[in-house]
């Protein structure tokens, strides 16, 4: 099965928050209900950012905004099509503890940050975007644990957007 944002599979160089914003409404405009992307990067990377585009791409009622303390928000649909479903997986220890959340995978479109390594068995396929940035002369491994200065975060640095399809099996398409 394919379709989804299997054409936009591969990497991209985006260069400012309005361009982010833009993938993810061409994102938005080509996901369907049961599809399922995970979002994976340091904090300040775009994660939000790209969701806010997917959601504007589906037409759903924001603001969107990182769910963190609420683990799961629900966005509806304005034009009467798929919801939005954005999770922060943060917190989260297993698949378990996700499937616990009692989302409707098959009836949205479920956008999940800090999801890798928790939804394989969950979708027989997702999307997993990467998002990567220069953190000024520090390097990424920093921004990985968290240690990212509040400059940083605010930067308006280039970020390289990786697109890979994955299989509930394990395999991935670059």
């Amino acid at each position: 099965m394919s379709g989804g944002i299997d054409a936009l599979v591969g990497t991209r160089e985006i260069t400012s928050p309005d361009a982010m914003e833009a993938l993810g409404e061409e994102m938005g405009r080509m996901l369907r209900p049961g599809d399922m992307v995970v979002l994976t990067g340091p904090l300040g990377a775009g994660k939000t950012t790209l969701t806010r585009g997917i959601g504007r791409g589906l037409g759903v009622r924001g603001p969107i905004q990182s769910p963190t303390f609420v683990l799961a928000r629900t966005h509806p649909s304005l034009v009467g099509g798929t919801p939005l479903v954005h999770v922060d997986a943060y917190r989260l220890g297993s698949a378990a503890e996700l499937d616990d959340l009692d989302i409707d995978f098959d009836g949205s479109v479920v956008i999940v940050e800090w999801g890798r390594g928790l939804v394989d068995g969950i979708r027989d396929h997702w999307w997993e975007v990467e998002l990567d940035r220069e953190w000024h002369g520090r390097g990424q491994d920093d921004a990985c644990y968290g240690v990212a200065h509040e400059a940083d975060l605010d930067a308006d640095a280039p970020r390289l957007v990786h697109i890979a399809r994955h299989e509930a099996s394990g395999r991935s398409a670059r």
